[in-house]
């Protein structure tokens, strides 16, 4: 099991694969008011910073699943690297259908990765299944700034439709329709946008150095001469990109 290789080759140097900076991360797990002892289960925890990082500072405990090896493998190295081990547990596997074997939790999150459950609503409907009652879920996603004005613009925002998205009041608005309250939240903005992206282009930059015989090498380099101004021009303006924290009512 694994992600499509030229995700892994553009993120490989990424500790938080979502436009996120350690501060935004940071400032999420604070406004949360976490205390010791929080149990937490995330699914597509891609290279672990978030677990990892919220034990260090919090004394949370939890288990992250991911479907790639080597975000897995990085996971359980960011792990012994702040000392917290003994706390946090990855797992190499499907997230999609993925429930807690411990026993419900207290915070259930899938960040970015809603596509497990085939939308905001089917993970919204498997994180229940691992959270306590009055616990709290955390749903990473995208949402538009604007609807872009066609398909085309749509695609070039790396969706397949100007439906695939909501505008933020009609996102915010869906949670109270699956029946949660918005408790918190903390958004991208366009540095940790530009963070996020540009990180891509030096990682993939220096791939190419390193692997000039790869058969990956002409799809990298396509990518890396085009994605700097299709970014500028498209995503930068159109997508935007939060992290949701709710309570079922």
């Amino acid at each position: 099991m694994d992600i499509p290789r030229i995700h892994t080759i553009r993120e490989s140097e990424h500790r938080i694969h979502n436009p996120f900076t350690p501060t935004k991360l940071a400032r999420l797990g604070e406004v949360l008011r976490l205390t010791p002892g929080t149990t937490a289960l995330d699914l597509g925890s891609g290279s672990g910073e978030m677990l990892c990082t919220w034990a260090r500072d919090h004394g949370l405990t939890g288990t992250g699943v991911d479907l790639s090896p080597l975000f897995t493998q990085q996971a359980r190295a960011r792990a012994v690297e702040l000392g917290v081990a003994d706390r946090v547990r990855f797992i190499h596997g499907d997230a999609a259908g993925y429930v807690s074997s411990d026993g419900p939790v207290d915070l259930a999150a899938c960040v970015g990765a809603t596509w497990i459950g085939g939308g905001v609503a089917g993970t919204v409907e498997l994180l229940a299944k691992s959270l306590r009652p009055g616990g709290i879920m955390l749903i990473g996603e995208p949402f538009w700034h604007r609807t872009p004005p066609d398909q085309q613009t749509a695609e070039l925002c790396d969706a397949t439709s100007p439906s695939d998205f909501l505008l933020l009041p009609e996102l915010l608005a869906g949670f109270g329709d699956l029946g949660y309250d918005v408790v918190q939240m903390v958004l991208a903005d366009q540095d940790s946008w530009d963070r996020y992206q540009a990180g891509h282009w030096f990682t993939m930059r220096t791939w190419l150095d390193t692997h000039p015989d790869d058969e990956m090498f002409a799809e990298v380099r396509a990518e890396l001469s085009a994605d700097p101004a299709r970014y500028a021009q498209y995503t930068r303006e159109y997508v935007g990109w939060g992290v949701f924290a709710l309570r079922q009512r």
